[in-house]
């Protein structure tokens, strides 16, 4: 008896790959798709005991004035050597957070906030071209109009009298000739105004921008005897809006005063430039 022939048709032949070339699998991904990845940065030591640190002075557990453990005892404690824990020690205190004691009742301190370190910061950003001589002109103007607003609802009978003695001690230097020392009293006239928000980031700002400003009006003092006319007059008038807590008027006479100013500097290219910027300032003098 005879097989039945199949019924099922005859398939072609099956292709084998080229030799070299790999069957495309399901969901492989295609070049034009394939992902990247960065490099693993592994942190290392010191930087995470800069960190651990930090995080103790975040959480409260260290505050300012507080001793860190003596070094053997710190360096256990983190499991690292004694040598790396004084890099992060060095590191902390360039940063303005630990300051370093000498003697027996020595060691490495929690630091009380420096502002000054704002200052060199944006020493360094005009060092290196990252803001402008206007733009920090700029700035000081329009920071300066928010200030005057903030203090006229903020401030308290005492940052009136402060500012009423410094345009004293004020109107004492400029009746004695003494124009150099008034940048003096102009630093403190702004960093008293500022307190009066009773905002201290608002603060830190104006101390930083005014510290360099202050140069400037150092340098065109100093090389010309050209200083602000009725400067006390100014500040009085400023004062009076003050206390009467009226903004809008303590704004306009703040910004005419700041913008005569920033007029008369710019006309000594010399006394802007940013060598005066950089340059250590004696500690005298004002606008």
């Amino acid at each position: 008896m005879r097989a039945k022939s199949s019924s099922i048709p005859d398939l072609p032949p099956r292709k084998s790959p080229r030799r070299g070339v790999r069957a495309k699998e399901p969901g492989a991904v295609t070049p034009a798709h394939r992902p990247t990845f960065t490099r693993i940065h592994t942190r290392r030591a010191f930087e995470e005991i800069c960190e651990k640190i930090r995080e103790q002075l975040a959480l409260g557990v260290l505050k300012p004035g507080d001793k860190l453990p003596p070094e053997r005892e710190l360096a256990l404690q983190l499991g690292v050597s004694r040598n790396v824990l004084r890099e992060a020690i060095r590191s902390l205190e360039m940063a303005g957070v630990l300051r370093l004691r000498k003697g027996v009742k020595g060691g490495a301190f929690i630091r009380e906030g420096d502002i000054s370190r704002m200052n060199d910061v944006m020493r360094d950003m005009l060092s290196l071209g990252s803001i402008s001589i206007s733009e920090l002109s700029e700035a000081r103007i329009e920071i300066l109009d928010l200030v005057v607003r903030l203090a006229c609802r903020s401030a308290h009978k005492a940052d009136f009298d402060a500012m009423e003695q410094n345009i004293e001690r004020t109107e004492a230097a400029t009746r004695e000739g003494r124009m150099l020392e008034r940048v003096e009293y102009s630093r403190e006239f702004y960093r008293l105004l500022a307190a009066a928000t009773g905002n201290k980031v608002i603060a830190m700002i104006v101390h930083s921008v005014t510290e360099i400003h202050m140069r400037f009006v150092y340098a065109k003092v100093a090389s010309s005897g050209v200083s602000t006319p009725r400067l006390v007059e100014r500040r009085r008038t400023l004062l009076d809006a003050l206390r009467a807590r009226d903004e809008a008027a303590a704004a306009s006479r703040m910004r005419t005063h700041l913008e005569h100013v920033q007029r008369m500097l710019q006309a000594d290219p010399g006394a802007m430039s940013l060598r005066v910027a950089l340059a250590e300032m004696r500690p005298r003098g004002g606008l």
